[in-house]
Protein backbone atom coordinates (compact mmCIF):
# COMPACT_ATOMS: atom_id res chain seq x y z
CA UNK A 1 0.00 0.00 0.00
CA UNK A 2 1.67 3.63 -0.98
CA UNK A 3 1.13 6.74 0.36
CA UNK A 4 1.02 9.77 -1.80
CA UNK A 5 0.91 12.94 -0.30
CA UNK A 6 2.95 16.30 0.20
CA UNK A 7 6.02 14.96 1.07
CA UNK A 8 9.33 16.48 1.59
CA UNK A 9 11.33 13.55 2.97
CA UNK A 10 13.67 11.37 0.52
CA UNK A 11 11.80 7.60 1.42
CA UNK A 12 8.58 9.56 0.08
CA UNK A 13 6.76 8.68 3.97
CA UNK A 14 3.94 11.94 4.54
CA UNK A 15 5.58 14.72 6.43
CA UNK A 16 4.41 15.97 9.80
CA UNK A 17 3.48 19.12 8.52
CA UNK A 18 2.01 18.05 4.83
CA UNK A 19 -1.01 19.62 3.99
CA UNK A 20 -2.90 16.85 2.77
CA UNK A 21 -2.39 12.72 2.86
CA UNK A 22 -3.56 10.88 0.64
CA UNK A 23 -3.59 6.57 0.21
CA UNK A 24 -4.87 4.87 -2.93
CA UNK A 25 -6.28 8.13 -4.54
CA UNK A 26 -9.51 8.50 -1.94
CA UNK A 27 -8.65 7.52 1.50
CA UNK A 28 -7.32 10.90 3.39
CA UNK A 29 -6.19 11.98 6.88
CA UNK A 30 -9.22 13.63 8.67
CA UNK A 31 -8.82 17.30 8.05
CA UNK A 32 -9.12 16.62 4.53
CA UNK A 33 -11.69 14.27 5.06
CA UNK A 34 -14.15 16.82 6.87
CA UNK A 35 -13.13 19.34 4.04
CA UNK A 36 -14.35 17.16 1.59
CA UNK A 37 -17.44 16.74 3.93
CA UNK A 38 -17.75 20.39 3.72
CA UNK A 39 -17.94 20.63 0.06
CA UNK A 40 -20.44 17.87 -0.13
CA UNK A 41 -22.70 19.31 2.73
CA UNK A 42 -22.42 22.94 1.00
CA UNK A 43 -23.42 21.67 -2.51
CA UNK A 44 -20.39 23.06 -4.17
CA UNK A 45 -20.59 21.12 -7.07
CA UNK A 46 -23.70 22.31 -8.26
CA UNK A 47 -21.48 25.41 -9.28
CA UNK A 48 -17.93 24.00 -9.72
CA UNK A 49 -18.73 20.66 -11.27
CA UNK A 50 -18.70 17.01 -9.58
CA UNK A 51 -15.07 17.04 -10.30
CA UNK A 52 -14.17 20.66 -9.64
CA UNK A 53 -14.06 20.89 -13.17
CA UNK A 54 -16.34 23.72 -13.41
CA UNK A 55 -19.61 24.91 -14.86
CA UNK A 56 -21.56 28.35 -13.98
CA UNK A 57 -18.05 28.42 -11.52
CA UNK A 58 -14.59 28.23 -12.51
CA UNK A 59 -12.46 24.60 -12.39
CA UNK A 60 -11.15 25.01 -8.72
CA UNK A 61 -8.76 21.92 -10.07
CA UNK A 62 -7.29 24.76 -12.50
CA UNK A 63 -7.72 27.48 -9.98
CA UNK A 64 -6.24 26.12 -6.96
CA UNK A 65 -3.01 25.94 -8.85
CA UNK A 66 -2.74 29.60 -8.83
CA UNK A 67 -4.85 30.15 -6.02
CA UNK A 68 -2.87 30.90 -2.39
CA UNK A 69 -4.11 29.36 0.93
CA UNK A 70 -4.88 33.57 2.03
CA UNK A 71 -6.71 34.15 -1.31
CA UNK A 72 -8.68 30.63 -1.20
CA UNK A 73 -9.73 31.84 2.41
CA UNK A 74 -10.87 35.50 1.45
CA UNK A 75 -12.69 34.21 -1.64
CA UNK A 76 -14.74 31.87 0.09
CA UNK A 77 -15.47 33.94 3.34
CA UNK A 78 -16.39 36.98 1.36
CA UNK A 79 -17.67 35.21 -1.93
CA UNK A 80 -17.76 36.51 -5.40
CA UNK A 81 -21.10 38.26 -5.67
CA UNK A 82 -20.18 40.06 -8.83
CA UNK A 83 -19.59 36.64 -10.12
CA UNK A 84 -22.77 35.05 -8.38
CA UNK A 85 -20.22 32.98 -5.69
CA UNK A 86 -22.26 33.66 -2.51
CA UNK A 87 -19.88 34.36 1.36
CA UNK A 88 -19.40 31.62 3.83
CA UNK A 89 -18.81 33.63 6.32
CA UNK A 90 -21.62 33.10 8.34
CA UNK A 91 -21.20 29.08 8.06
CA UNK A 92 -19.82 27.04 11.04
CA UNK A 93 -19.20 24.34 8.94
CA UNK A 94 -16.92 26.75 6.78
CA UNK A 95 -15.47 28.32 9.48
CA UNK A 96 -14.62 24.68 11.55
CA UNK A 97 -13.19 23.55 8.24
CA UNK A 98 -11.75 25.85 5.37
CA UNK A 99 -8.35 25.00 5.79
CA UNK A 100 -9.31 21.20 5.61
CA UNK A 101 -11.75 22.03 2.36
CA UNK A 102 -8.15 24.18 0.84
CA UNK A 103 -6.43 20.72 1.40
CA UNK A 104 -9.41 18.38 -0.11
CA UNK A 105 -9.11 20.88 -3.32
CA UNK A 106 -5.39 21.18 -3.50
CA UNK A 107 -5.55 17.45 -3.82
CA UNK A 108 -7.46 17.26 -6.46
CA UNK A 109 -5.67 19.96 -8.09
CA UNK A 110 -2.66 18.28 -7.72
CA UNK A 111 -3.80 15.13 -8.80
CA UNK A 112 -3.34 13.34 -5.36
CA UNK A 113 -7.39 12.77 -4.66
CA UNK A 114 -9.37 11.26 -7.20
CA UNK A 115 -13.00 12.48 -7.76
CA UNK A 116 -15.91 10.66 -5.76
CA UNK A 117 -16.46 9.54 -2.22
CA UNK A 118 -13.35 9.69 0.10
CA UNK A 119 -12.81 7.30 2.86
CA UNK A 120 -10.68 7.85 6.00
CA UNK A 121 -6.96 6.62 6.27
CA UNK A 122 -6.90 3.56 7.95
Amino acid sequence: MSIAAVCTSANDAPAADALYQVQDGNKVDEKTLKGWKTWRALACERCHGAEQEGMVGPSLVESMKKLSKEDFHTTIMNGRPEKGMPPFNTSAMVNENWEGLYAYLKGRSDGKIQPGRLQPMQ
